[in-house]
């Protein structure tokens, strides 16, 4: 993943529970996002980037290069 969410979920001032309520998922989900043990879907990486204020295919960045 090209982006740190953690940094850009703090930047926003959102917890981990309140960006999740804002996208439909849970707070453990967050977390792995963050962490790097899971990549969201696109339909979420839209969702998070949307609340977060950057472009989406920043999630997907080092798959193109692969």
């Amino acid at each position: 993943m090209n982006i740190d969410l953690k940094e850009q979920r703090n930047q926003k001032k959102l917890t981990q529970s309140e960006l999740a309520k804002k996208i439909g998922t849970t707070r453990p989900t967050i977390t792995r996002y963050e962490t790097g043990a899971r990549r969201p879907s696109v339909n979420v990486a839209k969702k998070i980037a949307d609340v977060l204020g950057f472009d989406w295919t920043l999630f997907f960045e080092d798959q193109k290069r692969q």
